[in-house]
């Protein structure tokens, strides 16, 4: 595996940013090779207190790849929570849209849905499900790892975290009243894909010792009721990386038939 770190003026952030790109080393007759065929892709998403670097530092995730042709794009967003700010980035836009374009452009990427994954932890899981269930026609499927994705309750609402995370979600969000029920809502989001003709596979898993449990519960009974794929592991875990690179293994296993 090759790791490229990208750096490149985002036109939607108006500012310097960095991707990591973990690629296959093809062989020189591949690369000679004007046929071959591009990458599949995996847009793995880093969690609150992370950056681009976090799941190259702290998980096994180059050795996990090796072999599965597959590339793996790992951007920054900063505490975004994958969304066009009320005081701050448009992320949203940056993740969704200018991402995958600037990667597609530099690197040999499928743009096939089939081809197109995409998964994270913590906040990065909630970004995950975010991009799949608002563009189930661009992702095959998505991952969720001790994701944040109870939105209204865990992470906006919850005044454990104090005035100071209240603030922080307030220049994320705008209004925080109008956040449950709104496009930041995965609740909402499913219904809306559960109806659509094409759906993302979907995987969640969080640990029973994670703070997050009892919101990812919540999404999985909800999302249980409806017409999607979900499958759907928790075991002993807290909010940790030793139990992130334990599941990403798994993600992979579930997300790839060619994976061992």
């Amino acid at each position: 595996m090759i790791l490229n770190e990208v750096n490149f003026f985002s036109e939607v952030l108006t500012l310097r940013s960095t991707i990591y790109v973990l690629l296959p080393q093809r062989t020189i007759a591949e690369t000679k090779n004007k046929r071959t065929p591009k990458y599949r892709t995996l847009y793995l998403l880093h969690g609150h207190s992370d950056d681009h670097t976090a799941w190259m530092r702290w998980s096994s995730i180059e050795k996990y790849v090796e072999g599965l042709n597959l590339a793996v794009v790992m951007p920054a967003v900063n505490l975004s929570f994958y969304t066009d700010m009320a005081h701050g980035g448009k992320y949203w836009q940056f993740i969704s849209e200018e991402v995958p374009a600037v990667a597609r452009d530099m690197f040999s990427l499928s743009s096939k849905r089939e081809d197109n994954f995409v998964a994270g932890l913590s906040m990065g899981g909630y970004g995950a499900f975010k991009l799949a269930l608002t563009h189930p026609d661009r992702y095959a499927a998505a991952a969720s790892l001790s994701g944040a994705v109870d939105i209204r309750d865990e992470v906006v609402a919850n005044e454990r975290h104090g005035e100071a995370w209240l603030d922080g979600m307030r220049n994320i969000f705008g209004d925080l009243s109008k956040v449950p029920g709104s496009k930041h809502d995965l609740f909402v989001l499913a219904k809306k894909v559960a109806k659509a003709p094409v759906k993302p596979r979907l995987y969640q898993c969080c640990g029973t010792e994670d703070f997050l449990y009892a919101g990812n519960v919540r999404f999985r009974d909800a999302v249980r009721k409806l017409p999607l794929d979900l499958t759907y592991e928790d075991g002993p875990g807290e909010h940790v990386w030793m139990y992130w690179d334990k599941m990403i293994h798994n993600v992979l296993a579930w997300m790839l038939p060619s994976f061992k």
